[in-house]
């Protein structure tokens, strides 16, 4: 048994006997204590293409950027494998899978015992959020794959450095992650390793995360959803004046130079990363990118604000759909220095997907399984050449948006605004509506519901209910969640402090036709809430469900050829659509039983009684 970098632990009693615990368990050939350095960063690349695992691809088009493509078992979240295993069923709640954690741990111990006989134990530290930040907390991560470590690196702070700042009474998140593919002597290793068997699993209570059998980014990359979601919800309800959510962080800049944050929250691939680095059509207003996935936020007691950092230092962006048209800074931000998955390879040495471009690119190309296709010969079955989850993994400091006030100032909390929720509705949904209060606004956030996307297991286009956008990244019963998101309005002097709770839905068709042209435009409607933030009068009219625009309140300069009798749809409120919304949003949130706050549910009966009334 070799160690490498040994000198990096050697003074940190706790992680040292932690690591030498976990080695007993996981047999690896060597340990390799991660620095995080240039030097170390390249050799794993090299070796991952040595393998197989990577292609390098032209560093003329794309510099210092690899192509992976996973097993196709292995093409996302695993929802059905994920666990919150509390120690009280009832905490995990309905909407999580549970197991006694004695049981899962035997099971974990039989899986893990041994797996990494002939690989290579990374261990990886990584902060999220900057490394000695007010807000940031640690994590290490053991893990047997490579393509975690150099994606890890992207995605958060990762190294030396955070070793250092690593006291030996703090606490820090145990990660252990294994491919769950042991070598025997003399076996070759797989292209991509992973395992039919798969288990993601979260001991709230004890803050610890196992993965077994999956390499894919949300089940292996652990500081992500696992950590900065799952474990750090837990960790925020029970300090009590903290969120960890699933939403974007962007800055919006006025053409007078008032500068506002804005936290949203969509189910993945309903448009985050398109809002979070927006081109405003608007002219004078600016959107500069902090995050565009996860956000935590903290009270601060002095002046009863939310204040929220990016956990996360780069993006783990969804690619089918993603375009110089409809985002063009994803995609300069992917220009260089990115790992993409599961994308297709052109004969050129570049990448594509579908979406990026309308023609296929010339000459033979090979999908994300490896076949060939070529666009003269039209060989159906290599098609889709990406798949609909693919991804790539992006500095966030790339970005040609990213917010240079947040990254160059040592990425220091940012007071939040407004709070939007959102999702892909066809119908019913207006454009945007601001909620009546905060409650009323927890009601919002609590009754999301989206047509299913590729990020999630299902049938695509099916609606489902996902609340706050945290169905699958919750770490405690959902119905408490909502309780304590009721809890800040009771946290605060003066509950005008807390940021203004918004709805929107860029998604609203007629006879198949997007009624709303979204994209930059949607920087009219953050103009509107920017609007209401300041209390400007005349800019909205009260409906039973809400705050919505008058057709005069939004910013149309320029939208000449956009119909009124559009404008109207998406601006008003189908009371009977929504009577029978709150009959699905009842029975959904019936599963909470006694763990439902009376606060939620009354707030629920006065819309309806509001609805009623209007029909009336």
């Amino acid at each position: 048994m070799s160690y490498r970098n040994y000198h990096l632990i050697e003074k940190n009693d706790k992680l040292k006997n932690w690591i030498a615990e976990k080695v007993e368990l996981l047999k690896p050939e060597n340990v390799w204590i991660c620095d995080g350095s240039l030097e170390e960063n390249q050799e794993i690349l090299d070796g991952l293409v040595k393998s197989g695992v990577f292609t390098k691809l032209n560093d003329q088009k794309r510099p210092n950027c690899y192509l992976a493509r996973s097993d196709p078992s292995d093409v996302a979240r695993v929802e059905k494998c994920t666990y919150i295993c509390s120690e009280n069923e009832k905490d995990a709640g309905p909407t999580n899978n549970w197991m006694e954690p004695n049981k899962m741990r035997a099971i974990l111990n039989e899986k893990f015992n041994g797996c990494m006989k002939g690989r290579t134990l990374y261990v990886i530290p990584f902060s999220m959020g900057p490394v000695g930040g007010d807000q940031s907390r640690i994590g290490i991560e053991l893990s047997d794959s490579g393509y975690v470590v150099v994606n890890m690196r992207i995605m958060t702070k990762m190294g030396k450095a955070v070793l250092e700042a690593l006291k030996e009474d703090q606490e820090f998140i145990p990660c252990v992650h294994s491919v769950g593919h042991p070598l025997e002597k003399g076996e070759k290793d797989l292209s991509w390793p992973c395992n039919q068997t798969k288990y993601i699993v979260q001991f709230p209570e004890s803050h610890q995360i196992w993965s077994f059998g999956s390499g894919y980014g949300g089940n292996a990359l652990l500081g992500k959803k696992c950590f900065a979601l799952r474990i750090a919800t837990k960790m925020c309800h029970e300090e009590g004046n903290a969120l960890a959510e699933h939403m974007l962080i962007l800055g919006l800049t006025s053409p007078e130079n008032k500068k506002y944050y804005v936290c949203a929250a969509f189910p993945s691939a309903c448009g985050k990363t398109n809002l979070a680095m927006l081109n405003p059509t608007l002219e004078g207003w600016k959107v500069e990118c902090v995050g565009d996935d996860i956000a935590w936020l903290k009270l601060n007691k002095e002046d009863g604000r939310l204040y929220a950092i990016n956990p996360e230092a780069g993006f783990f962006g969804v690619a089918p759909g993603t375009s110089m048209k409809s985002n063009p800074n994803a995609m300069l931000s992917c220009s260089k220095d990115t790992i993409f998955t599961n994308v297709a390879l052109t004969e050129d040495g570049d990448i594509w997907w579908e979406g990026m471009s309308k023609e296929y690119p010339k000459g033979k190309i090979i999908n994300w399984l490896g076949k060939e296709f070529n666009a003269e010969t039209n060989q159906i079955d290599a098609l889709p050449l990406a798949h609909p989850n693919s991804r790539f993994t992006a500095y966030a400091e790339n970005c040609p948006v990213a917010d240079k006030e947040y990254y160059e100032n040592g990425c220091k909390p940012v007071p939040v605004s407004a709070i939007i929720f959102g999702g892909r509705r066809e119908s019913t949904v207006p454009l945007v509506l601001q909620s009546r209060d905060w409650c009323h606004g927890v009601l919002l956030g609590a009754s999301v519901a989206s047509e299913r996307t590729a990020a999630a297991e299902g049938t695509q286009g099916t609606l489902r209910f996902d609340p706050f956008a945290m169905l699958p990244f919750c770490g405690y019963n959902m119905g408490d969640y909502f309780g304590y998101w009721l809890s800040f309005v009771d946290k605060v002097k003066d509950p005008n402090t807390l940021p203004k709770i918004f709805n929107v839905n860029w998604f609203r068709k007629d006879n198949g036709r997007f009624l709303w042209p979204g994209y930059g435009d949607n920087s009219r409607v953050l103009k509107w809430i920017i609007d209401r933030i300041e209390g400007k009068e005349g800019s909205a009219v009260e409906t039973p469900v809400g705050y919505l625009p008058t057709i005069e309140s939004l910013d149309l300069t320029g939208l000449d050829d956009l119909p009124r009798e559009d404008l109207q749809k998406i601006l008003t409120v189908d009371i009977d659509a929504y009577l029978s919304e709150v009959v699905k949003i009842r029975e959904y949130h019936s599963q909470f039983g006694d763990r439902l706050p009376a606060k939620l549910s009354a707030e629920l009966d006065a819309l309806e009684e509001r609805l009623k009334q209007a029909k009336n």
